[in-house]
């Protein structure tokens, strides 16, 4: 996906807040935020946004001097997480369809994206948590990623942001008997996953935890390590949470399934949806315009 207009108050905003997670230095604030206009003013609108946000947050860690901005929402997202997956494991479990209820779960896990919400909220928090049960989705296309994770034995799922991947364990759990490969991001970038909170939400229990090689969000292949590229080129099938994975990679070649929340009007717009729904696709499906 390109970079349209719209992005680039999105990609400042972000600046802002990421400063704001360890300074309350409004000179220190002022210059990342200049830094930042200047950048955006060079940006090629031919590629994905997230190669933009890679250079900003590059600037940010440097002029904060802290290498991982986030850690500490990073933290709380995954204390909090992980204390509700009990209850909801058991949900899942006793629910009619358990398979439907944790994707239900992994989507509604994906609102832990602090590049876009500012700060930690706890209602918010709860909200999605409680919109799993009733939350509308696409059935058919539950139906779909199920009948293609039970005819492979290969699966790579990437990851998106930390806490998030307490979810993500609760859908690996109904993957039994699966050769999973679960890869998150190399380097610090906004909130996203790192192979700690992997480990953190106990997703090495299910699967081969591995990292892309990258600082940068989503997942662009040309930043990526060659041992990432060999097992995403390999595997019979690839799973994908969130929507700046889903920006990088909605056009690449290889089939691909996608989990995320629709969270901007230029996502909405792609998706033929509105901003807060629950997406289900495959990037045969949005190439081909069925969505």
């Amino acid at each position: 996906m390109r970079t349209f207009l719209d992005c680039i108050p999105c990609q400042i905003q972000q600046a802002l807040q990421a400063v704001r997670q360890v300074s309350d230095d409004e000179k220190l604030a002022e210059s990342i935020l200049r830094s930042a206009l200047f950048l955006a003013s060079k940006i090629d609108y031919s590629k994905p946004p997230a190669l933009i946000g890679r250079e900003i947050h590059a600037q940010i860690r440097a002029e904060t001097k802290n290498n991982d901005p986030y850690a500490a929402i990073k933290k709380k997202a995954n204390e909090t997480a992980l204390s509700v997956a009990p209850a909801i494991r058991e949900e899942i479990i006793a629910s009619d369809d358990p398979f439907q209820t944790a994707v239900r779960y992994a989507i509604a896990g994906n609102i832990l994206d602090f590049a876009l919400y500012n700060g930690w909220d706890d209602d918010r928090f709860q909200k999605n948590l409680q919109a799993a049960r009733s939350k509308p989705i696409n059935l058919a296309q539950v139906n779909e990623l199920r009948d293609k994770i039970a005819a492979v034995q290969n699966i790579l799922f990437i990851a998106d942001n930390a806490g998030e991947t307490v979810f993500d364990r609760l859908l690996l759990e109904q993957m039994p008997d699966k050769d999973i490969t679960y890869a998150v991001k190399g380097y610090p970038i906004i909130n996203d996953a790192l192979r700690e909170d992997a480990i953190f939400a106990g997703i090495d229990k299910f699967a081969t935890i591995i990292d892309n090689g990258a600082d940068c969000a989503g997942t662009v292949l040309s930043l990526c390590s060659r041992s990432f590229m060999d097992v995403f080129n390999h595997a019979e099938l690839v799973i994908v949470k969130g929507q700046a994975n889903f920006e990088t990679l909605c056009n690449t070649r290889r089939p691909i399934n996608f989990l995320t929340q629709i969270k901007c009007s230029i996502i909405a717009r792609d998706l033929n949806g509105e901003v807060g729904d629950w997406v289900i696709t495959s990037s045969e499906q949005v190439q081909s315009g069925q969505k």
